[in-house]
């Protein structure tokens, strides 16, 4: 019996949002049904839509936050912070390569400087809270990102059931660094020219701005680039053939357009090229832990992502257009080639699989609102989305205190020049030239040490070892200081924060 027939139980209505209680009027009748539903109008689902992503991305914040110091295991970390404080310190961007031994000189561009100027400005000495909040914050807008964007196709509770197991994938790469900074950008971009192709349209020109910043924070907007054509070639396929030719056009004046911005860096289209020469470098790329392929000898989340994916096809009969599988192929060929391209599969995929898959299985969940309707759920969105940031605020100022993280030792350019004199090592021999120390045969704990201070430390130390003249308090050469802000600082000091300073100077000292 409906609640409406009933005397005596009000109905609730609203504007904006209609509330049905059923239940059954009062009798002494112990076996009464009672029963409560609710609907919520279009508006309440607007609301959810951008709220549910925000919360999402907030708590994988909130996560990495709490396992910070998963980011701060990569030397690579030091030498970013140290060339943007470098910058900052100079006014400038550098054009030759400062720190390395064997291309000391060279001509060589930063073109993550913006990124790396960012790591800078939030490091302090003994404090890398602001560097794990800072790459923290990046994770949690990708997958806010992510879940919005698979929005249309697939329930925010899925989205979340998704992205978690792809984050955990890409954990492996998640590090301080600046590709980090521009995760968020590229799922946004490659985001928004899937959106396109899936209505059949050319990309917004808003787009533009994420490629500008995007080249300037990491070099990896050449795949960007390339996905531009790859994903132009899908809108043109699936479109009307009377259409095809405005659409191919519009699709060319945006890619013109998007290698423009991506020449807007203080290097101009140096950049580009910078970005394309680390892929010449051929068999050295090999002797990188990043650039290797993907190794199968043990079962990992991405080896059991691609036996999930192989199995999903099969058993659902999805069926995708030669324009999709060969993205699709594409975005695994890139995985197994090198593993930092793991990050990349998977949260790509999922986006080059959406519509199809949904369309197949009848689960499109596009939703349109009238404009009072959207500016009504805008405005609560706004309200909601304050009260979560400063939620998040409060949390990360009561967590992230000065002394909570702290660089992993072992990782440090010190811990080398410690190994080589525990293994009593002789002799140290260079045979890369990508601004690396090589890594001898029987000493592999070399393999990721930069740069030229590192080898002068090492070649220093060992002579000192060999004549019997190694003495703890010793001030090093001056000749072997590449760049000290603090001359009275003492010589024999090691820093214990392994700090940015600590990785390129404190192999020096004793």
């Amino acid at each position: 019996m409906a609640a409406a027939n009933r005397p005596g139980l009000p109905q609730l209505k609203s504007d904006h949002a209609q509330v049905r209680i059923c239940c059954c009027a009062w009798s002494f009748n112990p076996e009464s049904p009672m029963s409560v539903s609710v609907t919520s109008s279009v508006p309440v689902r607007g609301v959810a839509r951008w709220l549910v992503p925000l919360c999402i991305g907030a708590g994988v914040y909130l996560f990495f936050l709490g396992v910070g110091d998963i980011m701060l295991r990569d030397s690579d970390t030091l030498w970013q912070i140290k060339i943007g404080q470098w910058i900052l310190e100079h006014r400038a961007l550098p054009t030759t390569d400062i720190y390395s031994f064997t291309r000391a000189g060279e001509p060589w561009i930063s073109s993550s400087w913006l990124s790396q100027v960012l790591f800078a400005l939030v490091y302090e000495p003994s404090n890398w809270s602001g560097v794990v909040i800072l790459t923290s914050l990046a994770i949690g807008a990708t997958a806010a990102i992510f879940v919005h964007l698979l929005e249309p196709y697939l329930e925010p509770a899925r989205a979340f059931l998704l992205v978690t197991p792809l984050l955990f994938m890409s954990m492996g790469h998640f590090l301080a660094r600046p590709h980090m900074l521009a995760l968020p950008v590229m799922v946004a971009f490659v985001g928004g020219l899937l959106a396109a192709a899936d209505r059949r349209t050319a990309p917004s020109w808003l787009l533009l701005p994420l490629m500008a910043l995007w080249a300037n924070l990491h070099g990896g907007f050449v795949m960007g680039l390339a996905l531009i054509g790859a994903i132009g070639l899908d809108a043109l396929a699936s479109a009307d053939r009377k259409d095809r030719f405005a659409l191919a056009a519009r699709w060319a004046v945006f890619g013109l357009a998007a290698l423009a911005a991506a020449c807007c860096t203080p290097y101009g289209w140096n950049t580009l090229l910078a970005s394309t020469k680390i892929l010449s470098l051929g068999k050295l790329l090999s002797m990188i832990w990043e650039w290797m392929p993907a190794d199968f000898s043990s079962l990992d989340l991405f080896g059991a992502s691609l036996l999930g994916l192989i199995a999903i096809g099969y058993y659902s009969g999805l069926v995708l257009s030669w324009t999709r599988i060969l993205l699709l192929l594409g975005l695994v060929w890139a995985a197994l080639n090198h593993v930092r391209n793991i990050e990349a599969f998977a949260l790509l995929t999922p986006l080059v699989l959406a519509k199809p898959f949904a369309e197949q299985l009848g689960v499109t969940r596009a939703v349109a609102l009238r404009a009072a309707d959207a500016r009504s759920s805008f405005a609560v969105s706004a309200i909601a989305a304050l009260a979560i940031v400063a939620a998040g605020w409060s949390i990360t100022r009561s967590y992230a205190t000065p002394y909570r993280y702290a660089f992993i030792g072992n990782q440090s350019p010190a811990a080398a020049v410690d190994v080589l004199e525990r293994r009593h090592a002789q002799r140290i021999f260079s045979t890369r030239s990508d601004r690396r120390l090589s890594d001898h045969p029987q000493h592999q704990d070399l393999h990721r040490w930069p740069r030229r201070a590192v080898w002068r430390a090492v070649r220093a130390r060992l002579l000192r070892r060999r004549r019997g003249q190694e003495r703890r308090d010793a001030p090093a050469p001056a000749r072997y200081l590449p760049d000290r802000r603090d001359a009275a600082e003492p010589h024999g000091a090691r820093l214990e924060d392994h700090g940015p300073s600590a990785g390129l100077e404190a192999p020096l000292c004793g």
